[in-house]
């Protein structure tokens, strides 16, 4: 079994809305944070090694480490092999400043876009501007409707209800 399938199956067995469930995620959420921020603090450092090594240099246990690794993947300039990674598999922490952070108010992971050290790599109105982007994206925006008195819009020139409006 993967490092990742072992995260998930150990991780999400932990329902949240029991009391233990709460404090797993609880503290995974804290040391999560405080990777981030060790993470953002030094965003020229180039981060890459073995999971294992990295797991050490972040201070975090191997599982919780994959279960970070899982989650910043989609914002890394080159995700890493999550899927089949073992302990010596060589990942990179390489970012992408503005997906990560477009990806973090996705997430809906507010204790991590709102950390202090994104003053420090992006502008306060590139933060605003990320921010309604992301909210945006997920806003369904219905098309003007045809009237039946309309011409149809598959250009025959024909009124919709004798057209196209006719088959529905």
């Amino acid at each position: 079994m993967s490092l990742l399938q072992e995260w998930r199956d150990y991780a999400y067995a932990n329902d949240m809305q029991s009391r233990s469930g709460q404090l797993f995620w609880a503290n995974y959420f804290n040391m999560e944070k405080e990777a981030y921020q060790k993470l953002l603090a030094n965003p020229d450092k180039v981060w890459e090694g073995t999971v294992a090594s990295l797991a050490k240099e972040f201070d975090m246990e191997l599982n919780y480490f994959v279960g970070f690794l899982d989650g910043i993947n989609d914002s890394l300039i080159t995700p890493n092999p999550i899927e089949e990674m073992e302990e010596d598999t060589k990942v990179s922490l390489a970012f992408d400043k503005e997906k990560l952070f477009y990806n973090m108010v996705e997430a809906k992971a507010e204790w991590l876009y709102g950390l202090k050290e994104w003053e420090s790599l992006l502008s306060k109105e590139r933060r605003k501007e990320l921010y309604k982007q992301q909210k945006a994206s997920g806003t369904i925006v219905k098309g003007k409707k045809i009237g039946r008195n309309d011409p149809c819009p598959c250009g025959s020139g024909k009124k919709y209800k004798r057209c196209c409006g006719a088959r529905e």
